[in-house]
């Protein structure tokens, strides 16, 4: 069943506890059979059924739920509400806690009234939503994670999708607008000289003074990609210059680009050149 808490017969197979992701936490989790109470906690919930089926029963918000639970059947839980899940059988959950104030922005940024944007949801199914579900979780089970913008801008994705699926409807799109000159600017000179720092998509909505979906629609307008990619092209040509110039060791290097670590940077120089750090130093002069 879905979000069950972590219990001590409950597995975690994976976490983002250590990763540094911002307003919101991830764990893929075993559940075995059984009975599971969960309180209400302070933080919005989402529960992310995976693999096979199972049958299930919950008691949340008054009512009563009884239902064959499928790979991809989501529930919601707002902060606050407490609720009894059982399964008939050991399942898998993906897990999502959303910190209210990540949902508070995404609320205010839609206009709609962060009290009242969310309601408890069972089994829903939203092909937008599960496309960012699967990002998640595909990041969380990465060997070697992307960098933390990528997770803040799922995370921010998460928290806009689900103010629309509380409403059942969708913000109006704005695909045609871009950021005006001096906004470019000043957005690509700002990244410039931050790439060793943790960038955030609300630092870079507060600089531009747009809301996070505005930035995201008009940064891929104007720059050509999101912003979590073009920061991350940018980290990689901060790297080459830095191997062919500086004489750095590469995990100094990696540090100086914003990587997390020497392993992230090699990865993401081979996605994007088809090269190793190692083989640029062995032909640096």
């Amino acid at each position: 069943m879905n979000d069950h808490p972590q219990t001590g017969s409950a597995t975690i197979l994976a976490t983002s506890r250590a990763r540094g992701w911002r307003g919101l936490e991830a764990d893929l989790v075993r559940i075995p059979p059984g009975r599971t109470h969960i309180s209400g906690t302070p933080y919005h919930r989402l529960g992310i059924h995976v693999g096979r089926p199972v049958r299930a029963q919950c008691r949340c918000d008054g009512r009563e739920h009884r239902r064959l639970q499928k790979h991809g059947d989501i529930d919601v839980v707002p902060a606050g509400l407490d609720g009894v899940w059982e399964d008939d059988r050991e399942c898998m959950i993906l897990r999502l806690k959303i910190s209210k104030d990540l949902f508070h922005r995404a609320a205010i940024d839609l206009g709609r009234d962060p009290a009242t944007a969310i309601v408890p949801q069972f089994q829903l199914r939203d092909p937008r939503l599960e496309a960012i579900v699967w990002a998640l979780k595909a990041e969380l089970e990465a060997d070697v994670p992307s960098d933390n913008l990528y997770a803040d801008t799922l995370a921010t994705a998460l928290a806009l999708r689900l103010v629309e699926a509380g409403s059942g409807s969708s913000r109006p799109v704005d695909s045609g607008r871009a950021l005006s000159p001096r906004q470019k600017r000043m957005l690509a000179d700002y990244i410039e000289d931050n790439l060793d720092t943790s960038l955030s998509l609300a630092e870079l909505a507060g600089l531009a003074g747009l809301s996070l979906s505005h930035l995201k629609t008009q940064f891929r307008n104007s720059f050509g990609m999101p912003p979590h990619r073009y920061v991350l092209h940018r980290r990689v040509a901060r790297v080459e210059v830095l191997i062919r110039s500086s004489g750095l060791p590469l995990s100094q290097i990696a540090l100086e680009a914003g990587f997390a670590h020497q392993s992230h940077m090699a990865n993401s120089m081979k996605r994007l050149l088809g090269i190793s750090p190692g083989t640029i130093t062995r032909f640096r002069n």
